[in-house]
């Protein structure tokens, strides 16, 4: 009986997550670098989703801009750097080397291989003229502390170079060796993301070296990632890991099986949990309610949702792309979106699933909790609109 393999449904599931995730009222954080802590990473494809998954779990909503901000590009406790799937994430600073080394190198290496075989087709320079580039560029980045891609080119001129991509082929383009090669030293960690240009939401940012951190084993460095990420999001299948870590299956396996990560049934079959984490969890003594932004990292958390979104939801909060919009959640599911009107007005819809209550609706609590929240992210967001990067039909819709 002791080795029998535990049972964690769907109610333990959504009570872990409204704990851990820093979503019911109780367990709310006092400040970024904490929420981040709790998730991991924070998607920072979309700048203002930075911001609006802080602000929708501090115990303070109204220090969001500023905190924000601080960790961002005062403190620097905050990197916004390419991470997982060569997606760009705001990490605890902490963690920017484990990221590096367990998921950015190999990345690196297919950017900069593509980088340079584009360069040869088009005739462009070679790629010891773009390491010399590269080497004046970050010195001149040292030079100015932050830079805009434009200002960059005006102390490197050589990032202005311009060369044909997919010469001959319905998407052929002229890039600049500057708008290519910035990317490359992205995903190698070499610079990150720096302060926008204009507000919180602006999508225009400065670039800058990154911190300094020390080159880790691959290996070490995945395990300690997926150790991370157990402990925020666990349980987890196999194909949920390989879908959030963008790793190869073997890679995951082999992480499991360093940290004795323990095996568990859930309704889609065989997840994992650490060791240490596998006692059942007490979900918060409240229901709970929140407006999470597009491509907040609890909703895009894992591969197979249904335990939290019902599929029938599915077409009104996703875009074509797969990028999920604005939601609605009440205690641990998803059950509507919601949008900002060009007036500023937040207004959310539920929608009608068989897991949403259908044509009886979520109940009067659930209508007030949603309406708080959203009361809570007008009052923050002042004077401020947000438009989601990636658009999504439920949103589209509400916020005309």
């Amino acid at each position: 009986m002791g080795d029998a393999v535990r049972y964690i449904g769907g109610d333990e599931r959504r009570a872990r997550l409204g704990l851990r995730h820093r979503l019911a009222p109780a367990a709310r954080a006092g400040t970024p670098e904490e929420v981040a802590d709790a998730l991991v990473a924070l998607h920072g494809s979309d700048p203002a989703a930075v911001y609006l998954a802080v602000g929708a779990r501090l115990t303070d909503a109204a220090g969001t801009v500023a905190e924000t901000d601080r960790a961002l590009y005062g403190d620097r406790t905050l990197v916004r750097m390419h991470g997982m799937r060569h997606t760009v994430f705001a990490f605890p600073a902490g963690l920017t080397a484990v990221v590096h080394a367990s998921t950015g190198l190999t990345v690196a290496a297919r950017e900069r291989a593509s980088l340079v075989k584009d360069m040869a087709k088009a005739g462009a320079p070679d790629a010891v003229w773009l390491k010399e580039t590269e080497e004046s560029a970050l010195a001149a980045l040292g030079r100015l502390g932050q830079a805009t891609a434009s200002e960059l080119a005006e102390a490197e001129p050589r990032l202005r170079e311009r060369f044909v991509y997919a010469a001959g082929k319905p998407y052929e383009g002229v890039h600049t060796v500057g708008t290519r090669l910035l990317r490359v030293l992205g995903v190698e960690g070499k610079v990150v993301r720096g302060r926008p240009l204009g507000s919180w939401t602006s999508s225009q940012f400065r670039w800058a070296l990154a911190p300094e951190h020390p080159e880790l084993p691959p290996a070490e460095a995945q395990s300690e990632l997926l150790r991370r990420w157990l402990a925020a999001c666990g349980p987890a299948t196999e194909a949920d890991l390989k879908w959030w870590t963008g790793w190869r299956v073997t890679d995951v396996r082999r992480a499991l099986a360093a940290i004795g990560a323990r095996a568990v049934s859930l309704d889609e079959g065989t997840g994992y949990v650490l060791a240490e984490d596998a006692d059942p969890v007490t979900g918060p003594q409240e229901p709970w309610a929140a407006l999470l932004p597009a491509l907040d990292p609890t909703a895009m958390g894992w591969q197979g949702r249904d335990w939290y979104l019902d599929p029938e939801l599915r077409p009104a909060l996703f875009d074509y792309s797969g990028n999920i919009g604005p939601t609605v959640w009440w205690d641990g599911r998803i059950v509507g979106g919601w949008a900002q009107r060009p007036d500023g007005e937040i207004v959310w819809r539920i929608l009608t699933g068989s897991r949403t209550g259908g044509a009886n609706g979520i109940g009067r609590d659930a209508e007030a909790a949603i309406t708080a929240e959203a009361e809570r992210l007008t009052t923050w967001l002042g004077t401020t609109r947000v438009t989601p990067r990636f658009r999504t039909p439920v949103e589209k819709e509400l916020g005309r």
